[in-house]
């Protein structure tokens, strides 16, 4: 049963029979067979039938939810019984916002020193998919913002305050200034990161409430290639703080703090809320409440 819910999961997610089967590692009728013999168990049909797949039934629906639950609750036993037997060992899957990637290490050193045993694997993400991911066991934890979106049914740890520089090269406008305000990036030429990114959203709406529109002449969803374009002396950007030190590119590109307001936002640690948590979760919690109180 809880490999049929899992292939069911699989297949509410992917949306496709045989994306789901080549995720789950069988063939797709074997799949296809494993949903019908779910739906007899039930009594109940989950998946609305056509030439292809067309979504879930509302009994469907509720299925799912269950069906996470099962799953989740079956891999924290598991996971609990090995920990027992072996110690904490495994692999945590981190989803993190792009501003966010520079900090990761503080958390994922101090805990590989502690629990050595311990692998991971970090990629970026949108806040929106981080939390998606989570819902759907894609990833075990997410690095994002806590106090601007809703964030649903999870388990928050702040980490810490993100507020905002104007980053540009040496000898650009406003280069030589010790601070700046929000009206004043309207005279530049900036570049940010996607619409889609939750930092981009921050920033307009800040820049927004200044009374300045946000028109980037670049876009992109990588810190890297936006701090790269701000190297050349042709661009300037607005990126949290020490951002443009964490990614090495200090040199020659100065950050200057933006005032009139100053504002800030929360970031910090998010994971499924259960309980109980895997052992894993639960000792990435505990290190990222570590991580927050310094």
């Amino acid at each position: 049963m809880i490999d049929k819910l899992e292939f069911f999961i699989a297949l509410a997610r992917e949306g496709h029979f045989g994306r789901a089967a080549e995720e789950c590692g069988i063939a797709q009728p074997s799949l296809s067979a494993a949903i019908r013999h779910l739906e007899d168990s039930l009594g109940v049909q989950l998946v609305v039938r056509g030439s292809r797949y067309q979504g879930l039934t509302p009994e469907g629906q509720r299925v799912l939810e269950w069906a996470k639950r099962i799953v989740g609750d079956a891999r924290t036993m598991r996971e609990e019984m090995r920990a027992a037997r072996k110690g904490l060992a495994g692999h945590i899957r981190l989803a993190v916002i792009p501003t966010a990637l520079a900090m990761v290490p503080s958390l994922t050193g101090p805990f590989q020193t502690r629990y050595p045993d311990v692998t991971f694997s970090v990629v970026s993400r949108t806040s929106l998919q981080i939390l998606t991911q989570l819902d759907n066991f894609e990833i075990d934890a997410g690095i994002t913002y806590l106090d601007n979106e809703p964030l649903g049914r999870v388990v928050s740890i702040p980490l810490y305050s993100e507020s905002y520089n104007l980053v540009t090269a040496d000898g650009t406008p406003l280069s030589d200034r010790k601070q700046v305000t929000w009206t004043e990036m309207a005279g530049l030429q900036l570049c940010l990161l996607t619409p889609d990114m939750q930092n981009r959203r921050i920033i307009s709406q800040h820049l927004a409430e200044a009374g300045v529109t946000a028109r980037p002449m670049l876009e992109s969803n990588s810190m890297v290639t936006l701090l790269a374009h701000v190297g050349t002396g042709r661009w300037a950007s607005i990126m949290p703080q020490n951002v443009a030190e964490s990614f090495g590119f200090s040199h020659n590109i100065r950050t200057i703090p933006i005032v009139e307001p100053h504002v800030s936002h929360t970031v910090g640690l998010v994971a499924p809320h259960r309980e109980p948590n895997t052992p894993l979760v639960s000792a990435l919690l505990h290190e990222a409440r570590l991580l927050g109180k310094s």
